[in-house]
């Protein structure tokens, strides 16, 4: 799960210590968040936009999906007036912070791996969410020394 570290970063997560994963506007990364991830699941903190992009910590999903309020809301940024409380279009779920880790796993270190070439990351880089198998990850971790 992406998010700009200006915008919300793993610091944050560990200080607020549980959260909405609210904002995701791409149908794909909703569903994704909707149909696959279920209250007990692990997920990747992975700070974009930034240099080095890395995974730098781990959350678990604590919720089930629910609508987020913000598609509701004409003062934010997530406003959709074709979304309605009877039919809400967004999803979101809450994740509890886990672990940041201390040496966080860059996009480079992974292109570097070609037991990678295969990951989502990597062939939907757009998307805020993408999927991780169980070895992709159990690799991750072992690259963050964890």
């Amino acid at each position: 799960m992406k998010s700009e570290p200006d915008a919300y970063s793993i610091d944050d997560l560990k200080q607020d210590g549980q959260v909405r994963w609210s904002g995701v506007r791409n149908y794909e990364a909703r569903n994704i968040m909707r149909d696959k991830m279920n209250v007990g699941d692990r997920a990747l903190f992975y700070h974009s936009n930034v240099k080095p992009p890395s995974i730098v910590g781990e959350m678990e999903v604590c919720t089930e999906p629910y609508p987020d309020p913000l598609q509701f809301d004409p003062d934010s940024k997530y406003f959709d007036e074709k979304s309605s409380e009877s039919d809400p279009r967004w999803q979101l779920i809450d994740v509890k912070f886990i672990q940041k880790f201390e040496k966080p796993v860059t996009r480079d270190a992974l292109k570097e791996d070609s037991f990678f070439d295969e990951m989502q990351l990597f062939k939907r880089n757009r998307l805020s969410i993408t999927s991780v198998t169980k070895e992709e990850y159990e690799k991750i971790l072992k690259m963050a020394g964890v």
